[in-house]
């Protein structure tokens, strides 16, 4: 705790100071482009993953990033993801996904989540990524990780267009849905198209941006 407390001091010294117009700015409201939904691990960070500055990214974080199926009990993924779209009117949802994920884990291997009832119970959202990757090998084991982490990315996007404020908004084609998984160790994001079905790199996938 003392880093953090010290990292505070440092911010207001330094980090706080050289973005003193910035958050002048933001002081009288919030304009982001982007809804970043990606996993509470640690080791992510959205800002530094893609250099964005305050103000930038709309982030949500859960355990596994998932976004459950619209219903009507209310949630707080659920309430942020309509706020979010309907209030911010953000242009682009990102879902995130990432590399050595405790929660793919436990969907590959849940023996223990007795004792963390309701983790066990939110990972349910995840369970159908397990099920077609289990379908695809006829069996659910360790080296599947990667499989598991892509197809619940994919399966979160499903689940995202159940809301009907997103849907709403992709009827009109106002909003963009991307899944990404990135990869801890070597800082490489792979991104889903969906009219392949497949992952791709970061400039396969939007060589526009890369190669402006």
């Amino acid at each position: 705790m003392e880093e953090i407390v010290r990292g505070v001091k440092t911010f207001q010294e330094h980090g706080y100071t050289e973005r003193k117009a910035l958050f002048k700015e933001l002081a009288n409201g919030q304009n982001p482009e982007v809804l970043f939904i990606t996993c509470s691990d640690s080791r992510i960070d959205p800002n530094l993953l893609t250099n964005a500055e305050p103000g930038d990214l709309f982030i949500c974080r859960n355990a596994g990033n998932v976004v459950p199926p619209h219903s009507n009990v209310t949630g707080g993924m659920t309430a942020s993801i309509e706020f979010a779209v309907s209030i911010l009117g953000v242009q682009h949802i990102v879902i995130c996904g990432h590399t050595d994920c405790g929660a793919m884990r436990a969907v590959i291997d849940p023996a223990g989540l007795d004792s963390v009832p309701h983790v066990k119970n939110w990972l349910g959202h995840c369970r159908a990524a397990g099920e077609i990757v289990k379908a695809k090998y006829g069996k659910l084991q360790p080296q599947h990780m990667n499989d598991v982490i892509e197809a619940n990315v994919v399966m979160q996007m499903q689940h995202l267009r159940t809301h009907p404020a997103v849907a709403v908004q992709l009827a009109q084609k106002a909003i963009s849905l991307h899944g990404w998984v990135y990869d801890i160790k070597s800082g490489d994001v792979k991104v889903y198209n969906d009219n392949a079905d497949t992952f791709l790199s970061l400039e396969e996938a939007y060589p526009e941006f890369i190669n402006k």
